[in-house]
């Protein structure tokens, strides 16, 4: 089984939420639909950045790390690899 850690954005620079789950297509589907919490109340709903992780504990670690990182670091992080800041949820959810 993988696991991943995320970040959802809601636009280029604005709020970032990071997570982990098992299945990453329904979490951002979760994310965008905007039922509750953080994503409703943040408008998170674009998938920027995602990594692979063998263990649900090494993802848990991860995103435990990354939410204690300065917000520079996690922009840097995105820009590195999604410097247009893409939604990656089309390459998950088809």
């Amino acid at each position: 089984m993988a696991f991943h850690v995320y970040i959802m954005a809601s636009r280029r620079n604005g709020t970032l939420y990071i997570g982990h789950t098992d299945d990453l297509a329904r979490r951002v589907f979760e994310h965008q639909s905007r039922e509750r919490g953080f994503t409703a109340k943040y408008g998170c709903t674009m998938l920027v950045w995602c990594e692979l992780h063998e263990t649900r504990e090494s993802a848990q670690i991860r995103e435990r790390q990354m939410k204690e990182w300065r917000r520079v670091w996690k922009l840097r992080l995105i820009e590195e690899s999604n410097p247009d800041w893409r939604d990656l949820a089309q390459d998950f959810l088809g």
